[in-house]
């Protein structure tokens, strides 16, 4: 089919990509503030930004008082953000009951913050109105989760504090589990203020804050244009140039809806028009920006909690993930590549292309994240002052380009978009904190861990499946770093008992509650993706778990064989399963698009897709049969292109 060839009869209505956005993506639904009102909430929200950056690189305060002051500030500027519950909003409008829940959560927490001394002191010695406190503290947090993030997380921690208040606790009295429960999670490091929030208050909000100012520099748009200058021009151009872009633009932000409303915005438009189904295009966009949680070197927040769990320096963590993400996007570059191929489809013409020269002019926007990866990899300095460095640079570099140039009144917005941005990671790991809390206080997770164990044996293949469907089911409507909060407090230590490595486990349960995204009935990412193509969301919510295959299969490999993620190999052994593992990919991408030279009758299909996982997997024992399968399946598809060739 040629470039350009099929044309809709009826001009699409333009994409309204506001409400898509408000569909799929919770963060998007927030109050309408307008003239000084919103100038107003504005100042709250930057005042936030620098309150997190003083706290995080020059303040030594008491780790209690910096914790419930930091979730003080989420509880005020949540409700001054977020409505109570979706639609229309009227602009200016906080009614009456969101200013007493505001005053009421952000009191309780602003009481433990300047009673923190006292309070840790008096041990487990509560009175009555403390424990209300408590309660209070918690259900204005909830709140403030229901309205950013959602339910389902909610009723994840529902279930888990009704079965410690009717199971868990040996107190005999209702009271009596609730006062502990309240303690155990409100007054201690164990709930609220534990891992998560530490987390999230000392690293993630740097991070978030570089992003905001780096999207006011043009970054995307230059990722977008510079994708499009190298890979538009190649047989489905479009469809590479999301790939591309999304794999570039994973260095700046974590969130699978807002990078496919982001770039899909243009490059599924372009997709459709040069001749991919609708449906593929939106799979293609929506399965490519959820690798950017995977993509080094600013991965979803979650990794920077498991640079924390496992006891590892987040360059390492960045540098583990590596061949895992480089496998994830070229097999959905090799899957676009052989669809186009299949289609007979065209790239974009010379005129519709990008001018390289001017672009690389430009490359000057790079020296923000070359920075952090510099500082980063170096660990010359903490990762918090590493982010810091990188948004000054940010600025820096912005003063060069006229069209994004940094302004006072821009740098203000930049500091709201961090703090806003901050609300909806802190509150999940909030709530998540609570999860874990609640497990770990009613000894629920030795439970799990014992009960998983003695139900898959030794057979550590049946465990990883089973955290899969967990992670998986767990992460439908749950945002990542909660999702991933929850399975390593109780299934990550399940497969290390059974012999997993931990920082493997941990990747494990990482990444698939990121494809949880893309995978039906609940793949945020791809129905977003679906909503701007105009197509079927089921069938783009499918075609989107087949692109993304390499998510599905590369966490079983590394989980078996960790020296996926360089964990005791050598250099040789390194660039041995990079060339098999990539080999096997490609192999696995033809065989589920049925093409590679022409269409590929079911056996073809059969020896490519089985070896191509026996390639993936690290070892000789898998990759010479490997080797011999995809190279008899090769072998048959340059004899039948011959044979076509000699015929027509």
């Amino acid at each position: 089919m040629a470039l350009f060839q099929k044309k809709s009869p009826v001009p699409e209505a333009p994409m309204d990509l506001e409400s898509v956005m408000k569909k799929y993506d919770r963060e998007s639904n927030v109050r309408l503030w307008e003239g000084t009102p919103k100038l107003v909430v504005t100042c709250i929200l930057a005042v936030f930004s620098l309150f997190c950056l003083y706290v995080t690189l020059f303040a030594s305060w008491l780790e209690e008082l910096r914790l419930t002051s930091f979730v003080a500030f989420i509880v005020f500027i949540g409700y001054l953000v977020f409505p109570a519950k979706k639609g229309v909003q009227k602009v200016n409008n906080l009614p009456w009951y969101d200013v007493i829940l505001m005053i009421l959560g952000t009191g309780s927490f602003l009481y433990f913050t300047f009673n923190a001394v006292s309070i840790i002191q008096q041990g487990t010695r509560f009175e009555w109105y403390q424990i209300v406190i408590g309660i209070v503290a918690i259900l204005s947090l909830a709140e403030v989760c229901r309205r950013s993030v959602g339910l389902p997380i909610l009723i994840v921690a529902g279930c888990f504090l009704l079965y410690a208040l009717l199971f868990g606790l040996s107190n005999p009295s209702l009271w009596g589990k609730i006062k502990y429960s309240v303690r155990f999670l409100f007054y201690s490091k164990e709930g609220i203020f534990s891992t998560p929030i530490n987390v999230c208050s000392k690293f993630i909000v740097v991070f978030i804050i570089f992003g905001a100012f780096l999207e006011r520099t043009g970054i995307a748009d230059f990722f977008i244009n510079i994708s499009n200058a190298v890979v538009g021009g190649f047989s489905g151009g479009p469809a590479k140039v999301a790939v591309v872009a999304s794999a570039f633009e994973g260095m700046v932000s974590g969130s699978s809806v807002a990078n496919t409303v982001g770039s899909g915005s243009v490059t599924i438009p372009l997709m459709k028009k040069t001749g991919y189904k609708p449906e593929f295009a939106a799979a293609a966009e929506a399965s490519a920006s959820t690798g950017g949680q995977i993509m080094p070197p600013i991965m979803g927040a979650a990794a920077f909690l498991m640079a924390d769990y496992v006891q590892v320096p987040y360059s390492q963590i960045a540098l583990k993930a590596i061949l895992p993400a480089a496998l994830y996007f070229v097999g959905i570059f090799v899957s676009v590549h052989l669809e186009a191929k299949k289609l007979g489809l065209r790239g974009l013409s010379r005129e519709e292309l990008p001018q390289i020269r001017p672009l690389l002019r430009q490359v000057y926007l790079l020296l923000p994240l070359l920075l952090l990866i510099y500082l980063v990899g170096t660990s010359q300095r903490s990762i918090q002052y590493a982010a810091a460095l990188a948004i000054l640079a940010a600025i820096f570099v912005s003063l060069f380009n006229k069209g994004n140039r940094i302004t006072p009144k821009r740098i203000l917005e930049a500091l709201a978009a961090g703090g806003q941005g901050t609300i909806t990671v802190a509150a999940a790991c909030g709530i998540a904190g609570i999860i874990a809390g609640t497990i770990t206080m009613t000894g629920l997770a030795n439970m799990l861990i014992n009960g998983i164990v003695t139900l898959a044996g030794n057979h550590v293949f049946v465990a990883l499946f089973l955290t899969m469907i967990c992670c998986i089911v767990l992460g439908m409507g749950v945002p990542t770093t909660a999702t991933y909060c929850i399975m390593a407090a109780t299934c990550a230590p399940i497969l290390t008992r059974m012999g997993v490595p931990a920082i493997a486990a941990h990747f494990f349960v990482f990444y698939f509650g990121i494809v949880a995204d893309l995978t039906p009935p609940v793949a945020l990412a791809a129905y977003a993706g679906a909503a701007i193509a105009q197509a079927n969301p089921m069938k783009t919510a499918i075609t989107s778990t087949k692109l993304a295959i390499g998510a599905f299969i590369v966490p079983y490999v590394f989980a078996l064989n960790p020296a996926m993620l360089f964990i005791d190999t050598t250099v040789w052994e390194v660039l041995f399963i990079s060339v098999t593992a990539f080999l096997g990919i490609f192999a696995l991408s033809a065989s589920l698009e049925g093409y590679l030279f022409g269409h590929m009758p079911w056996y073809e299909r059969l020896f490519s897709a089985v070896g191509g996982l026996m390639l993936i997997f690290p070892g000789l024992a898998t990759d010479v049969p490997g080797i011999i399968l995809v190279g008899l399946m090769f072998l048959a598809q340059v004899i039948r292109k011959k044979r076509v060739s000699l015929t027509a």
